[in-house]
């Protein structure tokens, strides 16, 4: 079992998302940087769509009854084990009733905590992810506070151990990002200069930014006429833009259908970025053609690919060993494995 704590500022259990029911009014949902998300449940040795703690800005403390490896990806938030730290991009033991805290952010916004096996909770038409709007999945439909126990769940896909991400995957966050986009499906109802200020202009996250989509400032954006359409689907990462002028990228949270003219909708790749970029943080557009926006989502699955065929020839178990042993050197936690040699 894990007690939490301190809840910290936003904690929401997620998962990929509720996909499938956006036809009857549900959002999706689920992890907002999915490649934090997904390396994280990676190093944790979980199946792919096991459920994950995701922490915005201050993190949460947590204490473990039982000995349990987790890992933790995204934005660093100084996670550490009984007042030692432990690097991000990395997995490790908490060792029985020991504690797991988490401060302020480092870099990024957005911290992913995964458990060996994942994190339990009650499947909501398929998935455990937190929609709070609508207070469903998760721990009640709510972020957690003090006082949740949280269980672990039997999302495996194989035995793990201690590990460090190899530095080629790690993910270093900026405060300027650039979002991949392609045009439409309404971009028609924006001027040529309109469409020449979004591609050439610098915008900054405002703080009304969230899990429904990121609002930004920035030059104006010119449309030809009026800013509404009769509402249709809005797909994750579509770029409204309200009568106002200023873009608004939907996120894992959109609400099914909307009434903006879309003038883009940034590549799914590139959502991961936008997701660890916080309030202030510059973000620019690049046009990119279908053709690029598939191989860049080829990339990432192989990327994913890659990693788990790396760390399954790392944790592979060595022979005849002998026992395990937590130490800690300069302040630094390491879980390390005594083993004879033949």
């Amino acid at each position: 079992m894990i007690e939490t704590v301190k809840p910290g500022l936003f904690t929401l259990i997620q998962d990929e998302g509720r996909w499938g029911y956006q036809a009857y009014g549900m959002p999706v949902a689920g992890a907002l940087d999915r490649y934090g998300y997904r390396v994280a449940n990676l190093l944790a040795g979980n199946r792919r769509g096991a459920a994950a703690l995701e922490m915005i800005m201050q993190g949460g403390t947590f204490r473990f009854s039982q000995k349990c490896l987790v890992a933790v990806g995204g934005a660093d938030m100084q996670a550490r084990v009984n007042d030692l730290e432990v690097p991000n991009w990395s997995a490790f033991y908490v060792p029985a009733g020991g504690v797991l805290s988490f401060d302020g952010v480092l870099t990024g916004c957005r911290t992913y905590l995964a458990v060996h096996g994942g994190f339990e909770a009650p499947p909501v038409l398929g998935s455990r992810s937190t929609y709070t709007r609508a207070n469903v999945g998760g721990m009640d439909g709510r972020p957690l506070k003090g006082g949740d126990v949280l269980s672990t769940g039997h999302d495996v896909y194989s035995g793990t151990v201690p590990i460090s991400l190899p530095d080629h995957f790690v993910r270093r966050y900026d405060q300027e990002i650039t979002l991949r986009i392609i045009l439409g499906p309404q971009d028609d109802m924006f001027t040529p200069e309109g469409v020449r200020t979004l591609l050439a202009s610098k915008y900054l996250i405002s703080p009304e930014a969230d899990r429904m989509g990121y609002r930004l400032e920035g030059p104006k954006i010119e449309h030809v006429d009026k800013a509404d359409i009769i509402s249709d689907a809005l797909p994750l990462g579509a770029v409204q833009v309200p009568a106002h002028g200023m873009p608004i990228v939907m996120m894992a949270d959109r609400q099914t259908t909307g009434g903006y003219a879309k003038m883009a909708t940034v590549i799914g790749p590139d959502l991961s970025l936008l997701a660890q970029g916080k309030p202030g943080d510059a973000v620019r557009f690049s046009r990119c053609s279908d053709e690029e926006a598939v191989e860049a989502l080829r990339r990432e699955e192989q990327c994913y690919e890659e990693i788990q065929v790396c760390l399954v020839s790392q944790q592979s178990s060595p022979p005849n060993p002998l026992r395990s042993l937590n130490v800690f050197v300069d302040g630094v936690y390491y879980d390390v494995r005594i083993q004879e040699e033949r």
